[in-house]
């Protein structure tokens, strides 16, 4: 039997995911600790079907066994850039490893790739702090979580006065909530929210796909007023914890607090499955959404990037804060919805 010294000098290969490979994988991330849902081999797939990106899904190997591993995804074009992102359209990803010498076995086959495919930069999404050489970036956006409480009444006093009173309305006025197998409902409300953010819509047949890869681990919420669908919300599941991840609401949505009481029937729900960690993901750093969720009583939590950058160079500013989005943000609001939700799926498809 080999001891813990003799493993480290085991030659460590990185290859591409490949068919064979991807019950290991997912096996790895379900039991590292680093490990995210973002990790998962699915996202391979779902990228790959809905925005015809290519991925390069990085296994370091040594005696067979899998000790690290890296998911990337290539996103190209003129409005964007040239990047190799991991995880794309993920907040998390970046190597994770059982040991510096594969993290550093990942790092070198992701540098050498990012060269080989002439990208402008290389970017790791919410890695611990590893390349004191990189640009980073921690002033963009914050994340929010924490224990729900198993209890309903106990729950509803975790939530601040003044929320709680919206979601008690909510309740007395008769919402509900269903869970959808399809995007159907889904689908009009987010396009509808996106729009009025002046952000280009993903398409309905991603939101599909991401549905039928991940099977039990990720669901749709759909709340109802007197039969119409007012709110909804699209979640992934992973190991303790419930992430509401895509969400929209129509007009008239929150003059009945429907997404209070939607996230907080989203709390129950995921209590019944067994879950006991609401991660209410990633927010822009004082946008609306960060004031909504600090609003519910969470505290916002850093969320670091990190960027190999072509030549040392800045770091990209692919994000609202840029003079040039902005101006297309404005433009996008003003268009009439039916042609944002056909247009923007062909723009969204090549950001990361």
């Amino acid at each position: 039997m080999l001891d813990g010294d003799s493993i480290l000098h085991l030659p460590i290969v990185v290859e591409e995911l490949a068919d064979r490979d991807i019950a290991q994988w997912d096996a790895y991330v379900a039991s590292c600790p680093q490990a995210t849902f973002f990790h998962k081999a699915g996202w391979k797939r779902v990228i790959e079907r809905s925005f015809g990106q290519a991925t390069h899904f990085l296994l370091a190997k040594s005696d067979g066994q899998i000790r690290g591993l890296l998911p990337l995804a290539h996103y190209k074009s003129r409005l964007f850039g040239n990047a190799l992102i991991s995880n794309g359209c993920c907040m998390g990803g970046g190597p994770v490893a059982d040991d510096e010498q594969t993290h550093d076995a990942l790092d070198a086959a992701a540098s050498a790739m990012m060269d080989d495919l002439k990208a402008d930069f290389l970017e790791y999404r919410r890695p611990v702090r590893r390349h004191a050489e990189w640009a980073s970036r921690d002033d963009l956006y914050v994340t929010f979580e924490r224990a729900i409480e198993p209890g309903e009444e106990q729950n509803l006093k975790q939530i601040p006065r003044k929320q709680r009173a919206v979601v008690r309305k909510a309740i007395d006025a008769g919402l509900v909530a269903e869970i959808d197998t399809t995007v159907d409902r889904f689908y009009p409300l987010y396009a509808e929210t996106v729009h009025r953010l002046g952000t280009p819509v993903f398409s309905k047949s991603y939101f599909a796909n991401l549905l039928e890869e991940f099977g039990a681990d990720c669901d749709i919420l759909t709340v109802l007023s007197e039969g119409r669908p007012v709110s909804s919300v699209l979640s992934f599941y992973f190991r303790d914890r419930v992430m509401p991840y895509y969400a929209g609401a129509g007009e008239g949505a929150r003059e009945v607090g429907a997404n209070d009481f939607m996230y907080w029937r989203l709390m129950r729900h995921a209590v019944d499955r067994g879950y006991r960690m609401f991660d209410f993901g990633r927010s822009k750093i004082g946008s609306g959404p960060s004031a909504f969720k600090k609003n519910w009583g969470f505290e916002p939590l850093p969320v670091v990037h990190e960027y190999r950058v072509a030549g040392g160079g800045e770091v990209p500013e692919i994000n609202p804060r840029n003079p040039k989005y902005r101006i297309f943000i404005a433009m996008w609001k003003r268009l009439p919805l039916p042609v944002a939700n056909l247009l923007g799926p062909y723009i969204v498809r090549n950001i990361g």
